[in-house]
């Protein structure tokens, strides 16, 4: 996983200036995590948390939120917090795997990031999630939906600069059946030969359910945030509990 804090720094340094900022999606996550543990304030932990605009919005709805981010994009979520009471939001700079957090949470999030390694890699991080989460907790994890991703296979993107966006990039896109991995590549036109990619692995609901095993946590429903799995829906949110002592995984 060593791509990882690069290909999200230098891609933070690309679209930063037109991301970094507070919009719908973060507000229909912040929507999405009250559908589904409750609007009263509380802990929350978003992990892989990216310019922290979504953190910032969790905190604006009341809630108490620590965001880990391991690439240099944690730098916007320093002048997100500016704006917000004292306390409210918490950055951390690190990994998943060494970052050390001794609370725990009602609530933890990850939107837009889980497959990053190996299966090992993500059964490590979910038994993490489950020492952080409270009991009674809920954690909402977004996956990769393979059906989608492999109808993308091959697909290419061309953006040209405009407005924040500065560069002119290309995407392509391919998907690996075997693995049931996507590779991103981007790369600037001007630059055909710095390309760079993030390895994405999915999972359908029941290999999810499966990869779950021994971790401390069960998935008990998926939001598919009204999009069609077969056609539409990129990713999934997947909403974990405890697992209750003795009770196998579904």
């Amino acid at each position: 996983m060593d791509w990882v804090s690069d290909f999200y720094s230098r891609t933070g340094r690309w679209w930063g200036p037109a991301e970094a900022r507070i919009g719908e999606r973060d507000h229909d996550r912040v929507a999405l995590l009250h559908r589904h543990a409750g609007a009263d304030p509380m802990t929350v932990l978003e992990l892989g948390s990216g310019y922290g605009t979504t953190a910032a919005a969790t905190a604006m709805a009341g809630h108490t939120v620590t965001a880990v981010e391991i690439s240099e994009r944690v730098g916007h979520a320093a002048r997100l917090a500016a704006g917000l009471p004292t306390g409210s939001l918490t950055t951390i700079k690190s990994d998943f795997f060494t970052v050390r957090i001794e609370a725990r949470f009602r609530a933890i999030t990850y939107w837009n990031g889980f497959g990053v390694g190996s299966d090992a890699d993500q059964r490590r991080l979910l038994a993490r999630v489950a020492t952080w989460l409270e009991p009674g907790g809920i954690a909402l994890i977004d996956v990769f939906n393979p059906i989608v991703w492999a109808s993308w296979h091959g697909r290419g993107e061309h953006k040209l600069p405009h407005g924040d966006y500065r560069y002119e990039l290309r995407r392509l896109t391919t998907f690996d059946p075997v693995a049931s991995t996507a590779t991103d590549t981007w790369w600037q036109v001007d630059r055909p030969d710095e390309r760079i990619s993030q390895l994405l692995r999915c999972y359908g609901p029941a290999e999810l359910a499966l990869l779950l095993e021994g971790t401390g946590l069960r998935l008990t429903g998926i939001d598919d945030r009204g999009r069609d799995m077969l056609t539409e829906a990129d990713e999934y949110t997947a909403l974990l509990t405890h697992e209750p002592a003795g009770v196998a995984s579904l």
